[in-house]
């Protein structure tokens, strides 16, 4: 079982914000809030300038991959990961309804006491962190997207093998090799080996995973265009003053980086970035990269 501090909501906000942090993912404990009658578990990396970061589908605290988070800490940054509710460690009601999930980013980020926050999110967590954006962007410095979708009709839709793969339960080389790399790439599947060894091998256990039978009937078995079918929303991206930068892959089965590509000339403060001969987590084939481009990306915004 995870070591885990229960912190009640009254205790001191500016304390939570930097007392609660350990210096690398090989040290660190799941620790916990408690609010609105529910407990959100969370790991925090790093001291400086929070960044939070949303989880993808069926993602729970464990599974991000510790040299991206240890690369982006060691940017001076304040890493915070976290379970939604219902999901893995944290208790409450499961969701994977990107309104709901919001709330779970809210209460954590006011739970601790953050302020002039980085909200991040991969693949359902950016569409979580857009909606984020949209409704509280007034708090928020920067947003860092990681392999996920705009809003709005898609020019190029999932592909039915994520799907299949992603139904499919637990965690094995093969299939994180074939939902979040690029397995006719030599280079990528070798990477894909790396990354799924750094994860396997962390001390800290991660959280219970996510049942593939549950997870899988919330968003259905076949691609759907929109995905994220919100005209709000899209009108945030087209008229917000907030710098926003999206890390892609050439080859992404789920959201594929084309989509992106197709708002050139709408989204003011939209950077692209896309890496070759990788998939669905490029931040996990590139990590220190892409950290130091997150680094470099909110630096030049400052």
């Amino acid at each position: 079982m995870a070591a885990t501090i229960s912190l009640p909501l009254t205790a001191n906000a500016a304390a939570l914000s930097t007392s609660t942090s350990d210096i690398s993912s090989a040290a660190s404990t799941t620790r916990f809030v408690e609010v609105d009658g529910r407990k959100l578990a969370y790991r925090s990396v790093g001291k400086g300038k929070p960044i939070v970061l949303c989880h993808r589908f069926r993602g729970v605290l464990g599974l991000w991959d510790p040299a991206f988070i240890d690369a982006l800490a060691a940017q001076e940054y304040q890493v915070i990961t976290f379970d939604y509710s219902g999901i893995g460690l944290s208790t409450g009601e499961r969701s994977y309804n990107p309104g709901a999930m919001v709330k779970d980013v809210r209460d954590l980020i006011n739970a601790l006491g953050l302020k002039d926050v980085v909200i991040g999110g991969w693949s359902i967590g950016g569409i979580v962190a857009q909606i984020y954006l949209a409704m509280f962007g007034q708090e928020v410095s920067h947003v860092v997207l990681l392999a996920t979708t705009p809003p709005g009709h898609l020019v190029k839709p999932a592909e039915q093998l994520f799907y299949d793969a992603a139904a499919v339960p637990g965690i094995g080389l093969e299939n994180f090799t074939t939902i979040f790399f690029e397995p006719g790439d030599e280079g990528s599947r070798l990477a894909s080996r790396q990354s799924f060894e750094r994860i396997i091998a962390q001390k800290t256990p991660r959280s219970p995973d996510v049942p593939a039978d549950w997870a899988i009937s919330q968003i259905g078995t076949t691609p759907r265009n929109p995905v994220f079918p919100s005209d709000d929303v899209l009108n945030v991206l087209k008229s917000t003053k907030t710098p926003i930068l999206h890390i892609g892959a050439d080859h992404d089965i789920i959201f594929p980086v084309e989509n992106w590509y197709a708002l050139n000339g709408q989204l003011p403060t939209l950077n692209l970035i896309t890496y070759p001969k990788s998939g669905h987590a490029p931040h996990h084939q590139y990590p220190e990269m892409a950290a130091t481009q997150i680094a470099a990306f909110i630096q030049g915004y400052a």
